[in-house]
């Protein structure tokens, strides 16, 4: 469906959840794009992306992913959070949150960025931002949708762009 934001901007609205299909086709496509010089551990933001980076992480054999939660759970009192500037579909700004045991996982690695939709790129820079306080370097950035501006960045790797309305 195509939805109204509130800053006036229409999105086309791509949403995983429960959509057990379409999760495993994107996510071994994406396994597929990123395997050559593939990234020691992935990171993603929740929730539209946590099925999805599930599905990569199993089809690229790798045990472990680390998840930016959007508030802080009991077992997250050590951890580490960011900042992030508003996204496209929040339209405020927000934290992401990062346990102990995901800011160990990315320490020293070669981290891969999976979500779902790339827009504006706050959500995105919020993730790249944790990776390197935890000692890790961004290797990849892999969406399924590129949105608006988004598709025309070198920097990431994406299935198929979708446009602002």
């Amino acid at each position: 469906p195509v939805l109204a934001l509130p800053s006036g901007v229409r999105i086309a609205f791509f949403n995983l959840h429960g959509n057990q299909d379409l999760t495993e086709y994107c996510g071994k496509k994406l396994a597929e794009r990123i395997s050559v010089k593939a990234p020691e551990v992935l990171i993603t933001a929740e929730s539209k992306g946590l099925q999805l980076t599930h599905v990569v992480a199993r089809e690229l054999n790798q045990k472990f992913y680390a998840v930016a939660r959007k508030s802080v759970k009991l077992y997250m009192q050590d951890g580490i959070s960011v900042t992030i500037s508003s996204s496209i579909t929040t339209g405020r700004e927000q934290r992401l949150y990062l346990s102990k045991h995901d800011a160990e996982l990315l320490r020293g690695k070669k981290v891969g960025i999976v979500d779902d939709v790339v827009s504006t790129g706050n959500s995105l820079a919020g993730l790249e931002k944790l990776v390197a306080m935890c000692g890790g370097s961004v290797f990849k950035k892999a969406f399924v949708l590129a949105e608006g501006n988004a598709a025309e960045r070198k920097d990431i790797i994406y299935l198929a762009k979708i446009p602002l309305l």
